[in-house]
């Protein structure tokens, strides 16, 4: 008597007992011919397993396979694939795979642990096979000490696994947390990603998704509308676009292929593990020729009229080859990865054309992030110091500043590896704490004579110390009075030299010798060593 078994719209299983128990008969009598045939066979079967439907849809979508995303990312023949004959068990007419094709490779030469979700099996969905494929190279990556990506392209749990779907998930996310801070985890979206498919990037250290390509979301538009009533479409929902305004992509790819060139310049730019220096790239130098008088003239004279600090960046470190991180989010402050001496350092800077440069609740978050990441792989912090402080106003105040401000200047203190600091103009205020002073705990801090640090600018201060005596004056001599004190204000309280005076600033410079400058306090920092305090862990502000 046949028994049919049953299987997805887009996966079809159907099958008797006499076919299966043929296909899983023992090799008695079978020469050894027979059985590499028939491992050939299911291996072919394996290498685009989903169903003819499935497939028809993908490639009219001009979508890759998973194995082809997997060839893109690593170096030319070195991927080894586990697990490629996994199936939902007991179902032997399941597809091979369970949706995800997992395995290990190379990466410009550096190991790596990698996996891609295959949309044409289950949607892409998590099962039991799926999740133990994703868990065994998690645990491999902790063990030796090596990158995990992820490519994602999936349909979230898949329900007709109920709670073991749930269990997988949680099996993954508790993998997650030994290996960060111990070796870059990075999530690239390629599709849709809904429910338990976005906690899980949402747990890595960097997340890339492609324009108009990648959507991200809890619950999609459907869910939204039959519950809420609201209705919003895909993109505007979920787009990668809308998502990395949202602080949560760090890159917005124009294609597949700009994503994994993103991802490979991130791995250039860290260890393969906390435990290992990160690769070094060959920069000549000649010192006493490598000034660069133009740098000074990107800055106005003027101290109220903003500039492009990413034009500066440009010009202080190896080559212009600036990897921004999270470039669409808390756009006022500037994270990424540069090189000094031919060695990645990490890169904190304030955009003066945004908000002058003045950090809100978002940058706070943005900037303490990437500190920690830095931080946790021994890659030296750069900050570049612009800014007239914190954000004022009611709004900032209920989407809690304060202890999203305070979190970065938590992070800066826990933080042990080489900071330098470079003052370029305002450094005000509590803003002047946590972007790299000295007294939390930066090694090296640079001004150029352009540079003013106080605890407010002259306008602000003209108000709060001179307020009453200006409005008791007539008013045509306001303004004569107010720039007097002002003037008076610059020279007396807001001077770099004050500062240096004090031993806050070791060294006033000429902005040409900047970069100079810095590649000599990193080669003094190189093996700077902070003893860790005997507890168990800090706790961060709420």
């Amino acid at each position: 008597m046949s028994r049919k078994t049953t299987g997805t719209p887009d996966n079809p299983v159907f099958g008797d007992e006499a076919a299966l128990a043929d296909r899983y008969a023992p090799g008695t009598g079978r020469s050894v011919a027979e059985k590499l045939a028939d491992l050939n066979a299911r291996l072919e079967e394996a290498q685009d397993p989903g169903s003819e439907r499935a497939r028809a849809k993908r490639d009219a979508a001009g979508h890759t396979t998973p194995r082809q995303r997997i060839d893109e990312l690593l170096d030319e023949g070195t991927f080894t694939e586990i697990g490629a004959l996994g199936r939902t068990p007991g179902d032997p007419s399941a597809p091979y795979g369970d949706g995800v094709v997992t395995g290990y490779g190379k990466v410009n030469g550096r190991p790596v642990a990698v996996y891609a979700h295959d949309k044409t099996v289950y949607g892409g969905s998590v099962g039991e096979t799926f999740g133990n494929k994703v868990c065994e190279v998690m645990d491999m990556a902790t063990r030796i000490g090596c990158p995990v990506i992820g490519i994602n392209d999936s349909g979230g749990a898949r329900i007709q696994d109920a709670v073991m779907s749930l269990a997988m998930y949680s099996e993954i996310s508790r993998r997650q947390l030994p290996l960060s801070g111990q070796s870059p985890q990075i999530s690239i979206l390629l599709g849709n990603c809904a429910g338990g498919a976005v906690y899980a990037p949402a747990t890595t250290d960097f997340i890339i998704g492609v324009e108009e390509q990648t959507t991200m979301f809890v619950t999609g538009p459907a869910i939204i509308e039959s519950v809420t009533g609201e209705k919003v479409d895909m993109q505007e929902l979920g787009g990668a676009r809308a998502q990395a305004a949202n602080g949560n992509l760090s890159y917005v790819a124009s294609d597949e292929d700009d994503a994994f060139e993103y991802a490979k310049d991130l791995l250039d730019h860290l260890p393969s593990s906390a435990f290992e220096p990160t690769p070094a790239f060959y920069f000549p130098s000649d010192e006493p020729e490598d000034r660069d008088s133009e740098l000074v003239d990107i800055v106005p004279d003027d101290p109220n009229v903003g500039y492009d600090m990413i034009e500066v960046l440009g010009r202080l470190f190896d080559d212009e080859q600036f990897l921004e991180v999270q470039g669409d989010y808390g756009q006022n402050i500037i994270t990424g990865f540069a090189r000094i001496d031919g060695r990645s350092v990490g890169v904190v800077a304030n955009q003066p054309m945004v908000l002058a440069g003045c950090i809100d609740a978002d940058a706070a978050d943005k900037a303490t992030r990437f500190i920690r990441i830095c931080d946790a792989y021994n890659v030296p912090l750069v900050f570049v110091v612009d800014t007239p402080g914190y954000l004022p106003g009611t709004d900032q105040e209920k989407v809690g500043l304060i202890h999203r401000g305070a979190s970065l200047g938590f992070a800066m203190v826990e933080s042990t590896v080489p900071k330098m600091t470079v003052i370029i103009r305002k450094a005000f205020g509590g803003a002047y704490a946590v972007m790299g002073s000295k007294n939390l705990g930066a090694d090296i801090n640079l001004a150029w004579p352009t540079a003013q640090i106080a605890v407010m600018g002259a306008e602000g201060a003209a108000v709060m110390m001179q307020g009453r005596q200006l409005a008791a004056m007539p008013e045509e001599q306001r303004p004569a009075a107010k720039k007097m004190f002002m003037d008076f204000y610059n020279a007396n309280m807001t001077s770099p030299y004050v500062a240096a005076e004090r031993g806050y600033i070791d060294a006033i410079v000429d902005p040409a010798e900047t970069r100079v400058k810095l590649r000599r306090a990193l080669r003094l920092l190189r093996d700077k060593h902070v003893p860790e305090q005997p507890k168990k862990h800090t706790i961060m502000p709420m």
